[in-house]
């Protein structure tokens, strides 16, 4: 099963890192790497459907519920199949498409990352 990092996976990558530069966790970016390559891709590889889906969350609101749409149509254009799946890391969330065929890593972020900014807001 082929694995493949999408662009803004890759932007992600180096929002986390520069992230836990600002946070003086540099060293915690390598760690994020080495877990990907040596645990996360493995897994997917071997077990492409392990992680719960995204889209079997309740809906609750009218936005998400345009949001899944959209995000729907999409999906169908990379294949009629496909579907959103979470990895949860410990200090990351990973969303990952699975095609049947290939896994496309979609999207990660530190769960620190998913708090608001006090400080840029003054």
């Amino acid at each position: 099963m082929a694995v493949k990092l999408t662009a803004n996976f890759e932007r992600n990558l180096e929002e986390i890192e520069q992230f836990l530069i600002d946070a003086e966790a540099a060293p915690a970016y390598d760690g994020l790497l080495d877990e990907l390559l040596e645990t996360v891709i493995p897994n997917l590889e071997r077990f492409p459907a392990m992680g719960p889906s995204f889209m079997g969350r309740p809906l609750c609101s009218v936005e998400t519920s345009n949001g899944i749409d959209g995000l729907q149509a999409k999906l169908g254009k990379i294949d009629g199949n496909a579907e959103i799946r979470e990895y949860v890391l410990q200090n990351y969330l990973l969303l990952y498409a699975f095609t049947g065929k290939e896994i496309f890593l979609l999207a990660i972020r530190h769960h620190k990352q998913l708090s608001f900014d006090f400080k840029a807001l003054w």
